[in-house]
């Protein structure tokens, strides 16, 4: 093999999935069940979007950041799927080196700003609930944009690294991929060189992407847990179980997913049971997440209902 392009170290210059299954009867069913969720997905977010800009009650800062949420679920999905129902329809999965590297990069980055953004809205919810009276001005536009801006830079960061840790790893061997997108694990078995410094950054990695987020999250929803007991009216601890309780799921599939994929790097080994977690974590929770805030909240509801019936907010 000719050395790619990203220097002589790398003697591999493309990549070939393997995907899902090698069954070619069943390719097709795949290709049809995995179109209609990349399609009930992107319709799901894009009602929520919709659903959030005609509705003026939900011009709130949680509802800004659920719609941050829901175009992060999009690229996520737009990430790995489109070009897996690509290879499910040509029967082989090439991927050249570059193409796999930038998938491996926005991935990472889009994932990682989901995980900031959850602790974002897990604090806003604090606000709201622990400290109304300051709410409006401790959760202002400018503050919004901050906490985004923080959640996109440091997923940048953390993305950055990581991608430029794999690139300069030799891959002088098999170029076979037992997966069906590029993710580290699964590149970090192809490498004939030492992946000791990319298991030491998938660790920092994983504990400022995962487990401080974790602990943020779970402090904010202790003091909300304090503060919901407090309330007296029961309408009112509904109202606020309803809008954590569809937050809280959201983080439990999402972390549940992400722990799985990469807290389990024990072994490396690529099977067929990391691909269905591959699939629970780049398909099902970007598709469950419109579903869950739009069953839990009846505002999302309504305005949804407006946004397909074509009926306009009574003024």
């Amino acid at each position: 093999m000719e050395p790619g392009a990203w220097g002589n170290r790398t003697a591999v210059t493309e990549f070939i999935l393997l995907g899902l299954t090698g069954n070619v009867r069943l390719q097709p069913i795949l290709f049809v069940v995995f179109f209609f969720a990349y399609m009930v997905t992107v319709g799901g977010n894009f009602s929520i979007l919709a659903a959030i800009f005609v509705e003026p009650k939900l011009h709130t800062p949680m509802y800004y950041f659920l719609g941050n949420l829901s175009l992060l679920d999009i690229g996520c999905i737009s990430v790995t799927v489109p070009p897996m129902l690509v290879c499910l329809l040509a029967h082989e999965c090439r991927v050249p080196y570059a193409a796999c590297i930038s998938q491996l990069f926005f991935f990472h980055l889009l994932a990682g700003v989901d995980c900031h953004l959850l602790t974002a809205m897990a604090y806003d919810h604090y606000l709201a609930i622990c400290q109304p009276l300051t709410y409006s001005t401790r959760m202002s536009r400018e503050v919004q944009g901050t906490l985004v801006g923080i959640c996109c830079t440091v997923s940048f960061i953390n993305a950055l690294t990581h991608t430029v840790a794999v690139s300069v790893l030799d891959f002088c061997g098999s170029n076979v991929v037992n997966h069906f997108y590029c993710d580290l694990p699964p590149l970090f078995q192809l490498s004939c060189s030492s992946i000791y410094l990319n298991g030491q950054l998938l660790f920092v990695g994983a504990t400022f992407m995962g487990v401080v987020p974790m602990i943020l999250i779970s402090v904010s929803y202790t003091h909300i847990a304090a503060a919901v007991l407090w309330i007296c009216s029961t309408e009112g601890r509904k109202k606020a179980f309803s809008t954590c309780g569809s937050h809280l799921t959201v983080v439990c599939i999402f972390y549940g997913t992400g722990f799985f994929s990469y807290m389990c790097l024990g072994s490396v080994s690529a099977s067929d049971k990391d691909k269905g977690i591959g699939i629970l974590n780049t398909i099902l929770s970007p598709m469950l997440n419109p579903l869950i805030y739009s069953l839990c909240n009846p505002d999302v509801q309504g305005a949804l209902k407006r946004v397909l019936t074509g009926k306009r907010h009574p003024v």
